[in-house]
């Protein structure tokens, strides 16, 4: 039986969510997950905000998901007006993996439009899980709105979010297949694709979609949809 008091395994293994091992502090989260002690929810969402390692994140976000929601959630919902980018990110990571649907309202245009990519594309899935159906053209709209945005990786998650929604987004796509921008077109072009073939490589698309819109579709062969 092990003698040491309660409180002082708790403190160790709260003590080592800030180890400078990345293995030990990915053990320490598997624990704190496994106890499942709600004391430990607000350590779990501060170090949610500052921890670099990718695998500890994801455990820290499961750790907090075993934890009773009336607890966790305020806790995210107070991090979504932090600072600090990563904070952000990483409570919309969280609130989309509990999926409570009353944390909806707090999926705010400011979040879905943030100028952090990371933060934005957290808000665009988090969005596409809470939302209610009667809100889902709502935030078709405004996620169309960001097409063109960023690199291919940011393409993609708008373009999958966007999918996600269904038969919403075709029609929020139009402006944007009309749009001066060509980059805006042709991540619009390559949504639609999408949409259409779920199973179709996006990098492909998007380079079908970048030469439609060089050539035109009449010079590209009719590809056009």
């Amino acid at each position: 039986m092990n003698s040491v008091p309660r409180d002082v395994q708790a403190a160790r293994l709260l003590g080592a969510l800030d180890a400078g091992n990345s293995s030990t502090r990915l053990q320490a989260a598997l624990a704190a997950g496994t106890r499942a002690d709600p004391a430990f929810a607000g350590a779990l969402v501060a170090r949610c905000a500052v921890e670099p390692d990718f695998f500890v994140r994801d455990m820290l976000t499961w750790a907090l998901t075993r934890l009773p929601p009336e607890i966790t959630v305020p806790k995210l919902l107070a991090e979504l007006r932090s600072e600090r980018a990563q904070a952000r990110s990483q409570a919309l990571h969280t609130l989309s993996k509990i999926g409570a649907p009353e944390t909806w309202p707090a999926i705010t245009t400011a979040l879905l439009h943030d100028a952090d990519d990371e933060v934005a594309r957290s808000a665009w899935r988090a969005a596409v899980v809470l939302v209610p159906p009667g809100e889902r053209k709502g935030l078709a709209v405004e996620l169309a709105a960001r097409l063109g945005r960023g690199d291919r990786t940011v393409q993609l998650s708008l373009s999958r979010a966007l999918a996600a929604l269904g038969d919403v987004a075709e029609p929020v796509l139009r402006p944007g297949l009309a749009s001066a921008d060509p980059a805006v077109r042709a991540h619009a072009r390559a949504t639609q694709r999408l949409l259409h073939d779920p199973d179709a490589g996006f990098d492909l698309a998007v380079d079908e979609a970048d030469r439609i819109v060089a050539l035109g579709p009449e010079r590209a062969g009719g590809t056009a949809c």
